[in-house]
């Protein structure tokens, strides 16, 4: 039999004292531990890292094994979330590493249900579904797969082991949830402006190798209003405002980063010509998408040929649904 992986867990934090101990806890009582966490501070003027170290003060051996490494590293000027992970993950030293947030709270078994899933050589990162639930950690009766609407073709898109062509259109992976191979660091990095670190993660593990969506609810993730990254209500009034709002620089900052992700790949050995090229096609979608004009009758044009084409289906976030987007967006 094969060693157990060994665990590494990046959580990043920002004046979390709030919660910050409920989730530590969280990780220190899982039946399988991790060998190191890594905590990384963006400049909390709180007592965040006062209650870490606490806990680990009075944290013992226990049956899920010894009480992991503790490393924490305290930036005195403000990173910013996704320069925050990247620190946090380059201070990793297992063979797999979980990423966390501060005010969430991990069931029990998490590491222990889904480690066994590395035991496939060629799967690089995995995401999870979580309960939603309030800033006591009552449920909210959501999970984070329902807010998000995770539709039949993108979870068949997954398993199909075409998980690229569903993440070139949205991102499906909350970071919180999060477990993947070390050694995928070794392309990923540096993590490129614009992009969020989840997002970056789980579509460049997509593009070299195999990752996953696991349906079970491995983690209560929390809304308490001052989340850094939220999960809003997919209610009707909310996709209406959406689809109402000025189209400001959405499509462009897509552009941007896509373009930014065509560059990194068509430079990988390790990625099919074809992934390349699909960064490279939504990179172009969006910036046309950016550039349509001011009146909306001027855009029926470009926003038929782009449907007739597939276009829409291909690299739109809500597919067809993005057409009256398109037309009725104001400039």
């Amino acid at each position: 039999m094969s060693e157990p992986a060994a665990v590494s867990v990046a959580l990043c934090t920002h004046n979390g004292a709030a919660y910050v101990r409920e989730q530590v806890e969280s990780i220190l009582d899982q039946t399988r531990r991790p060998t190191q966490l890594v905590v990384s501070d963006d400049a909390s003027s709180d007592e965040t890292l006062a209650i870490v170290r606490d806990v680990f003060s009075n944290a013992s051996e226990t049956p899920g094994g010894p009480v992991p490494a503790l490393t924490v590293l305290e930036n005195p000027i403000p990173l910013g979330v996704t320069r925050n992970f990247e620190q946090a993950v380059a201070a990793c030293t297992a063979d797999i590493v979980a990423l966390s947030d501060q005010d969430d709270r991990w069931r029990p078994a998490r590491l222990e249900t889904l480690l066994p899933a590395f035991d496939d050589p060629a799967l690089l990162l995995l995401w999870t579904d979580g309960r939603l639930v309030d800033e006591t950690g009552a449920p909210l009766g959501r999970t984070l797969f329902g807010s998000l609407e995770l539709s039949d073709r993108e979870r068949a898109l997954v398993e199909a082991g075409r998980a690229f062509d569903a993440l070139v259109r949205r991102n499906l992976a909350t970071g919180a949830t999060v477990l993947f191979r070390r050694e995928l660091l070794r392309v990923a990095r540096p993590f490129p402006e614009g992009w969020v670190h989840d997002e970056w993660l789980a579509i460049v593990a997509a593009a070299r190798g195999a990752v996953a969506a696991v349906d079970e609810a491995t983690i209560d993730y929390r809304q308490h209003g001052a989340n850094q990254i939220g999960m809003a209500r997919p209610t009707l009034a909310h996709k209406i405002r959406r689809t109402l709002e000025p189209r400001a620089r959405r499509n462009a900052r897509l552009a941007t980063q896509f373009a930014v992700l065509a560059d990194r790949l068509e430079y990988d050995l390790g990625v099919p010509p074809r992934i390349a090229r699909l960064a490279r096609e939504k990179s172009a979608f969006e910036a046309e998408r950016s550039a349509l004009p001011a009146r909306r009758i001027l855009r029926l044009g470009w926003i038929a040929r782009s449907a007739r084409r597939g276009l829409y289906g291909r690299f739109a976030s809500r597919g067809r649904a993005d057409i009256i987007r398109d037309l009725l967006q104001p400039a």
